[in-house]
């Protein structure tokens, strides 16, 4: 009996992990006027008929706060690297000198980044919407259990109480994250 609920527990923990990694991963993709690796998380360069991601094909450094450095283990994947940040929506033009090719991260107006703070803002209600959601197929699950006898009402209660626990601890990961991206976007 006991172990059910332990299972149902941890899942609650493993799904809103995932949902706060993905959370960083999306904020990683927002570009905010400073270089960062995560921007081109999103890429694909064919690779011999392949998708493949641009970290995979090279390694990408950032010398300093508005500039990312790609250099491809293959200098001949050098014109395929340039293409695909160019079709890309980062709205970057690559600098190809024939050995790396530089982006140049373009301060954003400050009218862009009030609209970035706006996009971060709900991309975080969504990650919020997503624990939540999290928390009541778990409750549902509780539920079922208490009304099937597996439980008894005690440890159905019990187990709310330590689910909401967990879903306000993520939920204030969230909003911690949020800060510190929106903190990042205006202080730029």
């Amino acid at each position: 009996m006991a172990a059910t609920l332990q299972s149902v527990l941890k899942e609650v923990e493993a799904k809103m992990s995932g949902a706060l990694d993905a959370l960083g991963r999306e904020f990683a993709a927002v570009r905010t006027g400073r270089a960062s690796a995560g921007l081109l998380e999103g890429i694909r360069i064919d690779y011999y008929g392949t998708p493949t991601p641009v970290n995979q094909m090279a390694s990408i450094s950032v010398p300093d706060a508005k500039t990312l450095v790609i250099q491809p283990w293959e200098a001949s994947q050098l014109k395929a690297i340039e293409k695909a940040i160019m079709a890309s929506d980062l709205g970057l033009t690559p600098i190809n000198d024939g050995k790396i090719v530089r982006l140049a991260m373009p301060s954003p107006t400050e009218e862009r980044r009030k609209q970035l703070a706006k996009t971060v803002h709900k991309i975080a209600e969504e990650s919020r919407i997503v624990v939540r959601n999290i928390r009541r197929e778990a409750n549902d699950r509780l539920k079922a259990m208490a009304r099937d006898k597996k439980v008894s009402e005690d440890e159905e209660r019990r187990s709310h109480d330590q689910i909401q626990k967990t879903t306000d601890k993520f939920i204030a990961r969230v909003d911690e994250l949020l800060k510190k991206k929106e903190q990042e976007i205006l202080s730029f």
